[in-house]
């Protein structure tokens, strides 16, 4: 049998196993529970915003926020993929690479990758990417000016991000940002004070605040979608905590069963040596 003192500290190495598991579980946990607070704020602006724009805009078509800024857009549908920083969310990044490759195009498409680990896998598969940024550390006023800046580049933008349905499920899921956009004001009901040219003074012009409330509503519309990433890789994370917390839990029970037998067995054994000494000391 396994020395005692092996078996206990494998036993300990188990213990702090499962604290470890429960206390990234409970992490995960409090992270989703943020996320999902400041997508509700966020969905609050947006609505707001949208007010506003519906009243003063131009036309039905959504014009990315241009303007006269970017009078020749480059004729290609702009790739962008959100995935994590690191490797710890399971296989969604590498669904999501997958999903995305299988659309792409190199003559009609370029990439912009959010997040180190989704820019690595695109490496390894031999793909370029024109842009990649850092997914956010936080979860509020989270700064999406530059991508919205290479968003004004393109004809046309499609989003690949990760999806949270519960903490058992996630998907991988794909929006056309000026799709998105406009749908997703279809639901939103008309404010009771009315705005127009003949009741507010916009400065510089009517104009250059519909292109300012367009990139604002694209902004908010990227947050949220880099939101809902980081809150299905929390999930993923979560998740995979339970798993490996649910397994630790096992192999601590395990070792401490066979920590007992051997403490047993040791007892026996010297009470063993103790009755044989009695009996050669008695003869």
């Amino acid at each position: 049998m396994r020395q005692l003192a092996d078996i206990s500290r494998e036993r300990d190495t188990m213990s702090t196993m499962v604290e470890l598991t429960e206390a990234f579980e409970g992490i995960a946990s409090m992270r989703i529970a943020q996320v999902k607070d400041q997508t509700q704020r966020s969905a609050k602006f947006f609505a707001e915003l949208w007010g506003i724009y519906n009243q003063i805009r131009v036309d039905e078509l959504f014009h990315f926020g241009r303007g006269q800024s970017v009078a020749n857009p480059i004729n290609k549908e702009l790739l962008i993929l959100v995935t994590s920083e690191g490797s710890f969310s399971g296989d969604l990044d590498e669904r999501l690479i997958k999903k995305a490759l299988g659309y792409y195009k190199p003559d009609r498409n370029d990439i912009i990758v959010i997040g180190h680990h989704g820019a690595v896998q695109l490496v390894q598969s031999g793909v370029f990417y024109v842009r990649n940024f850092k997914m956010p550390e936080r979860n509020n006023n989270i700064n999406v000016t530059p991508i919205v800046k290479e968003v004004l580049n393109y004809a046309s933008t499609k989003v690949y991000y990760q999806q949270y349905i519960s903490l058992m499920d996630q998907i991988i899921s794909e929006l056309q940002l000026a799709s998105a956009v406009m749908d997703r004001g279809k639901g939103i009901a008309k404010p009771d004070e009315i705005i127009s040219e003949q009741n507010y003074i916009f400065e510089p012009s009517a104009y250059a605040v519909v292109d300012h409330l367009e990139r604002s509503m694209m902004q908010i519309t990227i947050s949220e979608v880099i939101l809902e990433s980081k809150l299905a890789q929390y999930a993923s994370r979560f998740r995979a905590m339970t798993v490996a917390s649910d397994k630790a839990n096992e192999s601590l029970s395990d070792a401490t069963v066979l920590f007992n037998q051997a403490k047993r067995h040791l007892k026996d054994e010297r009470l063993k040596e103790v009755m044989n000494g009695l009996r050669e000391g008695s003869l």
